[in-house]
């Protein structure tokens, strides 16, 4: 049992109150994921620019001199922005390729939690109301974002085992379920050339989901083919550096509720993650529909 959070803002006035909306429903989530939790944040693009987020266990020592270290080792400029145990590294985007490269030379032990023009992802073990307090959540803005409180059934309470998984440019799933077929799959998308950070289910998801959008699929097209695809149970929300979408498995017994108003459209596993948001008296509340594909982009 896990509890997911996802809000996509329309209306451009509520988007520096989109840390604070998601903190809310996140730590109302508690009670279905105490033991880690993490959240997605789609900001403000900036041309030409990727930014690569990264995790350590002993960041006073790991991040000093981090961004020049990682700039001469690729000969470009490098920013870093430092948030607790996770750093923000900016860098252009020719050279951002070569910046993950040297990260694994520079830095080995550092975990890299996202990279894309504009996600940021933070995640870590704890009650999701510290770890919202830890990274400032409720103080950041952004288009849309989706978050996540792990209860772990099936593989280790660890940092990279919290959700969002990333497993592309500006990609993310977080997921409430369990699929019986990941191993198998797993196998199967290594050989298609992708890497793996965990043993979790749910990492394979993403990793589905990328493989299926670098052969050519959209996003719809990938969710689609997952029905057929992925065996279990599972409610996803995937983002985008365009949006978000929600998609559940075609017997639907994990739970999802979600709302739209002409301000943005929200999604939890419950109705009461929703209930502070405003204007939900007044909002469309509906139960996704199993094996459906909802998505909604800027």
């Amino acid at each position: 049992m896990c509890g997911i959070v996802g809000l996509f803002i329309k209306d451009p006035s509520l988007r520096p109150e989109l840390g604070s909306m998601l903190t809310d429903m996140l730590i109302t989530m508690s009670d279905r994921g105490p033991d880690s939790a993490g959240i997605a944040i789609y900001g403000v693009d900036t041309d030409n620019r990727t930014k690569i987020t990264v995790q350590s266990n002993a960041p006073e020592v790991e991040f000093a001199g981090l961004d020049s270290d990682l700039g001469d080792a690729i000969s470009g400029p490098v920013s870093m922005r430092i948030n607790d145990t996770h750093a923000v590294l900016e860098m252009s985007d020719d050279i951002a390729a070569a910046a993950r490269e040297a990260l694994a030379e520079i830095r080995p032990s550092l975990r890299i939690m996202s990279a894309g023009d504009i996600i940021e992802i933070y995640k870590e073990v704890g009650l999701p109301k510290d770890v919202a307090a830890r990274f400032q959540l409720s103080q950041m803005g952004g288009s849309h974002g989706i978050g996540h409180t792990r209860m772990a059934t099936e593989s280790a309470v660890t940092t990279m085992g919290a959700h969002p998984f990333s497993t592309g440019p500006d990609q993310c799933l977080v997921h409430n379920g369990s699929l019986s077929n990941h191993n198998s799959l797993r196998r199967k998308l290594i050989r298609n050339g992708m890497v793996f950070e965990t043993d979790n289910d749910s990492e394979v998801a993403a990793a589905y989901l990328t493989d299926k959008m670098r052969q050519g699929c959209n996003l719809g097209e990938a969710m689609e083919a997952s029905l057929q695809d992925l065996d279990g149970f599972f409610t996803f929300v995937i983002g985008t550096k365009a949006g978000f979408g929600v998609l559940r498995d075609p017997i639907a017994c994990k739970p999802a509720v979600m709302a739209e108003t002409a301000q943005y459209v929200a999604f939890g596993s419950e109705y009461r993650a929703l209930v502070n948001l405003p204007g939900i008296d007044a909002a469309r509340v509906w139960e996704p529909e199993p094996a459906t594909v909802y998505f909604w982009e800027h």
